[in-house]
């Protein structure tokens, strides 16, 4: 089993930037893929970024050039960037590592409980 921890949410104005980080631990070295996804209320959760074990990412066209991903080398923190904040960027951001190669929801082993965004016009 994989325990994935999110921590830096809160309020920020539109225009501002927020970094998220994300703790992992238990059987990490299964992980090849870590990543972060969101879901806005009445929507789905969608791909936000991901960064797989050979350093490849990806990333939603929504939020392309405004957000890094990151991970450290030992895979146990993911961390993502996310700059030029809008109100529509306002959501549950989730943490979630796969034991595999891929960036779909549904590919995705473990979840963490989540991190809110909130972006104020």
């Amino acid at each position: 089993q994989v325990r994935l921890v999110e921590s830096g949410g809160g309020l920020v104005q539109a225009g501002g930037s927020l970094k998220l980080s994300c703790a992992a631990s238990g059987m990490i070295v299964s992980i090849r893929t870590m990543g972060w996804y969101r879901q806005a209320p009445g929507k789905q959760r969608e791909l936000v970024a991901t960064i797989s074990n050979d350093g490849s990412t990806n990333y939603a066209d929504s939020v392309k050039g405004r957000v890094t991903i990151s991970r450290d080398n030992n895979k146990s923190r993911v961390d993502l960037q996310v700059n030029s904040l809008k109100p529509e960027d306002t959501a549950v951001y989730y943490c979630a590592a796969a034991r595999r190669d891929t960036y779909y929801v549904g590919g995705m082993d473990y979840w963490g409980k989540g991190t809110l965004v909130t972006v104020s016009s």
